[in-house]
């Protein structure tokens, strides 16, 4: 982009001589390796700056200040996405395998097909117009006042988590329902029927823990997807999250706080795929034996 964050946060009135101090305060005036290395330096310590926006109203006002009220709303809308998302897959998937070809499988699959196929912005549109220009049962916009917990306000969280339910929902109960048809036709599930065992049992017990192993590594992308991909979603709804902040961050051109939240997105994406690593390890304990 055009320009720098101090031509961005003084305007297109600002006089040279303004331009000059402002990007002497913000660091500007030094090279841009000099900067990267000041800022991981800063991380090291666990400082990420200032905010260029800060320098705008005269104050110095630190990153994670600046944005840690966002990702906690981000991380607060994620967790209850995650925590209806990933029973609900199991429960879909589980029955569209253990009725496949029935209509409770046609349904949930060409359910999941339809929802798949919609971009988060189009699911997010028909839902505002069903839940408020024609029901008027919860508010088109999620704000959340500045130090508040937007659960204060439950009622703001529904429209944005249905959205993002459709958009991760159906990928991971399309995961499931792969899994369990294969487990389900595999040899030691079939021992274990001509043993004798209740099917309730062979499902739960044989079928749906080897299914969730593939499963586990769709729940850690959808996962990070809630941290760090839901821009759209954020300014759909208007709500102060960690991806609308980026994006104001990018706007303004503050490198700074571009890179500190890039930092924290892929800190959140390693400790994700590393917690699922072990659970799959868990799940398939010949995997820990290096055995195919």
């Amino acid at each position: 982009l055009p320009g720098d964050a101090a031509s961005a946060v003084l305007g297109r009135t600002a006089q040279p001589q303004q331009l000059a101090e402002m990007r002497e305060l913000m660091g500007l005036d030094r090279s841009p390796p000099e900067r990267y290395l000041d800022w991981l330096g800063g991380v090291a310590t666990g400082d990420l700056g200032n905010s260029a926006a800060g320098y705008a109203s005269g104050a110095e006002v630190a990153i994670w200040g600046d944005i840690r009220g966002n990702v906690v709303n981000t991380v607060t809308l994620a967790v209850i996405v995650v925590v209806l998302m990933i029973p609900l897959a199991i429960l879909l998937g589980v029955v569209a395998a253990t009725r496949v070809g029935r209509p409770q499988d046609h349904a949930i699959s060409l359910g999941s097909l339809a929802v798949v196929s919609m971009p988060e912005f189009i699911i997010g549109s028909l839902l505002i117009v069903v839940f408020f220009s024609w029901l008027d049962i919860f508010p088109p916009v999620s704000l959340v006042s500045p130090g508040a917990s937007p659960l204060e306000r439950p009622e703001i969280l529904v429209l944005p988590t249905l959205t993002l339910l459709g958009a991760t929902l159906a990928g991971s109960t399309r995961m499931v329902r792969a899994g369990m048809l294969e487990a389900l036709r595999s040899d030691f599930v079939q021992m274990a029927r001509l043993n004798g065992l209740p099917e309730r049992r062979v499902v739960l017990r044989y079928g749906l823990r080897n299914a969730l192993a593939p499963a586990v590594q769709v729940f850690a992308q959808n996962i990070q997807y809630l941290i760090g991909g839901i821009i759209i979603v954020e300014y759909l709804f208007s709500y102060p999250g960690i991806g609308k902040e980026l994006v104001d961050a990018v706007a303004i051109r503050d490198v700074r706080a571009v890179q500190s939240i890039a930092f924290l997105i892929a800190a959140v994406y390693i400790a994700v795929n590393i917690v699922a690593d072990l659970i799959v390890l868990t799940l398939v304990p010949k995997l820990r034996s290096g055995r195919a």
